[in-house]
């Protein structure tokens, strides 16, 4: 335990809400406790009272009763922080939570750090530093695939897995140096071979790993959409009809559109950064001109490009100029106003682009669930084993698995030359060291300070 000082917060929104909770923690949680919670029901003290048990009753400050509450009471080991800890649930005014939070103060707690309570429980060994991650992930979800993830990593997966191969890289250390100290009992002889197979292994896993990052990154930030085309394609009544709201202005002047305009937007529980940008075309206005290039920008960071074609217009070299951008990027290409007469076809756009071609018409809303279902389709096909898989989401994690697999690297050319084992030994030690930093284990001081202060206050 950290046998530190005692700290408290508002838990929830500092709004006016119909609860509102003043978590305290710490040795001296329960007697602060004692001196702002009277309980209803005779002379009853929460320091006198069992885990996991709630009471009724007032909350005092100086004298003057501020609200009627509930107290819960948690004893440590046994609580979010393994502290002792007590959460007041009270009426949820801004004013009345904070002369709660201030009455707490005056009675020896201190006001939370933001993330404190979270890196209590890591410290206290309650979670490791993964799980602390996570949590400040569940509560920027922004989709369900992106919770679940959030959820899973909560739950250990992440840990798991890490913990699983630092064990195998700490036994073959073990052994190496169990060897290198009594050379009569334990024989090295075939073990580079043997180790070059395990290495061969982790590395494999490690991989894996690393290749989830894209779609991670794509579950949390979400899939950043660019809608390319040239003037009076539609793309600007695209945006406006996903988003649900007149977001861009849409004119029948070409170049009304400039800039990049970007809105995120939920489609069938997936977020999409949804990008909408000049029309792509030669044009002697300067400001269009800067828009332009930076739409070309755009598409060149994207995820997913959509690219709206008038289909009621003839293919021109602002079309050409677009379908070149589209190649090796994932795309879909929407042929637009199908409410008209289509000079352009279908299997004609297919064969220019090579990229799957869905018919549209923005003004009657018509083609957008198919658009939808092939968005979903493209990023998320198949179901996600959220028990099992391992996705990264957290740049820090990936980082550290790209240093043990270089390290793995090392290894692997001191076996191809034939190198002492003891040179072995300090790059797995190497390796074992950098998956340590995932959990929280072999972490400087600094980096752990600067990850909590990224948490909301209360948490």
């Amino acid at each position: 335990m950290m046998g530190s000082d005692t700290i408290a917060a508002i838990a929830t929104a500092v709004t006016n809400s119909g609860i509102g909770i003043i978590r305290i923690s710490g040795d001296e949680a329960l007697r602060i406790g004692d001196q702002i919670f009277r309980a209803k029901s005779g002379d009853k003290r929460l320091s006198g009272q069992k885990a996991y048990t709630v009471h009724y009753g007032t909350i005092w400050d100086q004298g003057e009763m501020i609200d009627e509450a509930l107290a819960l009471v948690m004893r440590a080991p046994h609580s979010y922080t393994a502290e002792d800890t007590v959460e007041i649930d009270c009426h949820g005014g801004v004013l009345v939570m904070r002369r709660i939070l201030e009455a707490a103060i005056r009675c020896g707690a201190r006001l939370a750090e933001p993330g404190e309570f979270t890196k209590r429980a890591f410290l206290n060994g309650r979670i490791d530093l993964s799980q602390a991650e996570a949590v400040m992930d569940v509560i920027q979800s922004e989709n369900q695939y992106a919770l679940k993830n959030s959820v899973s990593q909560l739950r250990g997966s992440v840990s798991r897995r890490v913990k699983e191969l630092r064990e195998k890289l700490l036994y073959e250390i073990a052994f190496i140096e169990s060897a290198l100290d009594d050379p009569e009992n334990i024989s090295l002889d075939g073990y580079a071979a043997q180790l070059s197979e395990t290495v061969c292994g982790m590395k494999r896993e490690l991989a894996r790993m690393m290749e989830t990052f894209d779609s991670g990154r794509i579950l949390t930030e979400g899939i950043k959409t660019v809608i390319l085309g040239k003037p009076n394609a539609g793309k600007s009544s695209l945006l406006n009809a996903l988003s649900g709201a007149d977001r861009a202005i849409v004119t029948e002047i070409p170049g009304t559109t400039r800039d990049v305009l970007e809105e995120s937007i939920r489609i069938r529980d997936i977020s999409l950064r949804l990008i909408d940008t000049a029309g792509i075309r030669d044009t002697e206005d300067v400001v269009e001109r800067i828009g332009v290039e930076r739409a070309r920008q755009a598409a060149e960071e994207a995820d997913l490009i959509l690219y709206v074609v008038d289909g009621a217009r003839p293919l021109d070299e602002s079309d050409q100029t677009i379908i070149r951008l589209l190649e090796g990027k994932r795309a879909l290409v929407l042929l637009n106003k199908t409410d008209l007469d289509l000079i352009v076809t279908q299997e004609e756009m297919k064969e220019r682009t090579g990229h799957e071609v869905i018919l549209l018409s923005v003004k009657e809303e018509k083609g957008l669930e198919e658009l939808e279902d092939r968005i979903e389709a493209l990023f998320f096909a198949g179901e996600i084993d959220w028990n099992d898989e391992v996705i990264l989401t957290n740049l820090r994690h990936k980082t550290a698995v790209e240093e043990a697999f270089r390290s793995l690297e090392l290894v692997e050319r001191s076996i191809s030359d034939q190198m002492p084992e003891d040179f072995f030994s300090i790059d797995l030690m190497d390796a074992y060291e950098r998956l340590g930093t995932i959990i929280g284990e072999a972490l400087e001081d600094d980096l752990v300070n600067e990850i909590f202060s990224r948490f909301c206050m209360g948490k």
